[in-house]
């Protein structure tokens, strides 16, 4: 049987690209961020994104691509990840494989929520999305204007983007995320068209989004979200309104609002110890973490939620796994206080 190759972290493989262009999950576009491992099956029939902590392979969402190729790549994983000494997990899985990574003998951990706007009957009426309606037609008023820069003039129009992302993240005194967050590099913003706010028809931009859309329009969702202190304060609020509405006007089915994390845990007696600690921190953790608040948030558009998980050995790996993948998203240590 012919093996699963691995590629190197940097250029994306001509066939990943391929096979993400027939893929409806939008986020799973997040594998073009240029810090991913690949594992692609023969003939190039599925592939798997992953990052190397050290300690583990942690695989980010399911394989892309034949379901059948795709459950032999997560043993191919797992036995990589054997061989070099390695644990092996994989992060924000859907139910697709949850039989395949339980017969790896890996503990099956629910990390969160996704939610999901059905855009058929989507509108900006009604009083919980009030914010938005106003904040689109203020922005009309005052001569704001939205604008989809398509992925090939992403290069010409990168400078402004990224002095819009640097004054962001200035006022934040943050970093740039990985792993499951995009940054904001002319690579990986090459890759997608972007909604963007301007000051006048052709001014200045205030704010921006990366737009992630799934193959044959089946879903669409965002990356990056940055805006320039030179905006209005609610220049998100508008571009986000937009944003929705051009969604639905171009025919996408979804829209999808990303991840509550640790939301939806059970916190009851007879639940696992990572639900019930789970389900504390998201109802207590709101002063640190605003977990609740972030579903709060994505409550106003009546979404429908579907459960993500963490598959990966049990005990006292659960946290350590954790920790690494926190890690990775957050640059190391030092961003882990960012």
């Amino acid at each position: 049987m012919p093996r699963a190759r691995r590629g190197k972290a940097g250029p994306v493989p001509e066939a990943v690209e391929t096979l993400l262009a027939d893929c409806p999950a939008a986020e799973a576009q997040i594998a073009l961020s240029g810090d991913k491992l690949f594992l692609l099956a023969p003939e190039n029939r599925a592939f798997i994104a992953y990052a190397d902590t050290g300690r583990t392979f942690v695989a980010k969402g399911d394989p892309v691509g034949d379901p059948q190729a795709a459950r032999q790549l997560i043993w191919d994983l797992r036995e990589l990840a054997d061989k070099a000494g390695r644990r092996c997990a994989f992060y924000g899985v859907t139910q697709t494989y949850l039989p395949t990574y339980l017969d790896l003998g890996l503990s099956i951990l629910k990390i969160g929520e996704v939610a999901r706007v059905d855009l058929h009957n989507f509108t900006l009426e009604g009083s919980a999305r009030r914010d938005f309606r106003q904040a689109v037609n203020t922005a009309l008023r005052e001569g704001y204007t939205f604008e989809i820069i398509r992925k090939a003039d992403v290069p010409a129009a990168f400078p402004a983007l990224k002095s819009v992302s640097d004054a962001w993240l200035a006022a934040r005194k943050g970093s740039e995320k990985g792993f499951s967050l995009g940054a904001c590099t002319l690579d990986y913003l090459s890759y997608f068209d972007h909604a963007v706010l301007r000051h006048g028809q052709g001014g200045p931009i205030v704010a921006f989004a990366t737009l992630l859309q799934g193959a044959t329009h089946a879903e669409v969702s965002l990356d990056l979200m940055r805006h320039a202190s030179t905006g209005p304060k609610y220049a998100m609020d508008a571009l986000f309104g937009h944003i929705m509405l051009w969604a639905k006007a171009s025919g996408f089915r979804w829209f999808s609002l990303g991840a509550a994390p640790l939301s939806g845990l059970e916190n009851r007696r007879l639940a696992s110890m990572w639900n019930r600690i789970g389900g504390v921190v998201y109802d207590h953790g709101e002063q640190f973490y605003h977990f609740e608040g972030l579903r709060t948030f994505k409550q106003k558009f009546d979404p429908i939620w579907t459960p993500e998980y963490l598959a990966c050995p049990g005990g006292l790996a659960v946290p350590q796994v954790l920790f690494e993948v926190n890690g990775l998203i957050s640059g190391g240590v030092k961003g882990l206080i960012r």
